[in-house]
């Protein structure tokens, strides 16, 4: 089977650091989550960010830019040797991309970007679109229009939480039920649902602990797939760390998962 066609047969999990850091910290986090799944009969994507340019200050670590990114991806890609995802938010980055990722991942912000999603499409990978914050279920139908009138029909569609009062966000679990009548893959983002966005004045803080709820939620109303930032260390991450998994905790996370799926 392709890569679609095991995301549409079987659960999968994307499951990497938030952005591009130190080598053996990546290796670590992907070969672990490699495991774990594996040994839970689950497919796994690695996911890693070569450029954040969606931080809330001008002052924070955005990663290490598209050509040293698409390097650093192969290498991952090469040792690992699992599929891996990175997201876009330039039309120009698709092709580039596209040639190193399996999937291209657009971000929340960006979902009704025109000519973002028709860049992606274009290259014929698979496109997995994150429901912006402001957007209902029911409005994921446009972004999916625009990557199948492009000619590609390999689309993923990921809930990651909405805009509820300031610096904060809520997961409506009926949106899932929604999105998976649009007739394309489901992913629930679980960490960056537990996300404060600008929470912490320059950068976004977090709740981390309610990962774990936000998977079995999920899980029980039916999401075909479970995103996950993860690191050993959190606290010392360089993007995202208060709402990241624990890397050692990340086992319990997937069992969760498996159980409530049942």
């Amino acid at each position: 089977m392709d890569l679609y066609s095991t995301i549409k047969a079987e659960t999968f999990i994307i499951a990497g650091p938030c952005v591009m850091e130190d080598v053996d910290i990546m290796m670590t986090i992907g070969e672990t989550c490699k495991q774990l799944c594996a040994e839970r009969g689950l497919t796994y994507i690695f996911k890693v960010s070569f450029d954040k340019a969606n931080r809330t200050s001008a002052k924070s670590y955005r990663g290490v830019g598209l050509e040293n990114g698409l390097q650093l991806l192969q290498e991952m890609k090469d040792v690992l040797n699992v599929p891996i995802t990175t997201d876009i938010h330039e039309s120009y980055q698709a092709e580039p991309v596209s040639r190193v990722a399996d999937i291209l991942q657009i971000p929340a912000f960006l979902c009704r970007q025109t000519d973002l999603l028709l860049a992606a499409a274009k290259t014929g990978k698979i496109v997995n679109i994150k429901k912006a914050q402001f957007l209902s279920a029911q409005e994921m139908v446009h972004p999916i229009d625009k990557v199948r009138g492009a000619g590609n029909d390999n689309i993923i569609i990921t809930e990651r939480g909405t805009m509820f009062g300031y610096n904060n966000l809520v997961v409506d679990f009926r949106n899932l039920v929604d999105m998976r009548t649009l007739g394309v893959p489901v992913c629930m983002d679980v960490t960056h649902s537990t996300q404060r966005p600008g929470g912490l004045g320059g950068k976004s803080g977090g709740d981390s602990k309610y990962a774990p709820y936000m998977a079995s939620a999920a899980a029980a109303v039916g999401a075909d797939g479970f995103f996950f930032e993860v690191h050993p260390e959190p606290e010392r991450a360089l993007s995202d760390g208060p709402n990241m998994v624990r890397l050692a905790d990340f086992a319990a996370i997937l069992d969760k998962v498996i159980y409530h799926s049942k």
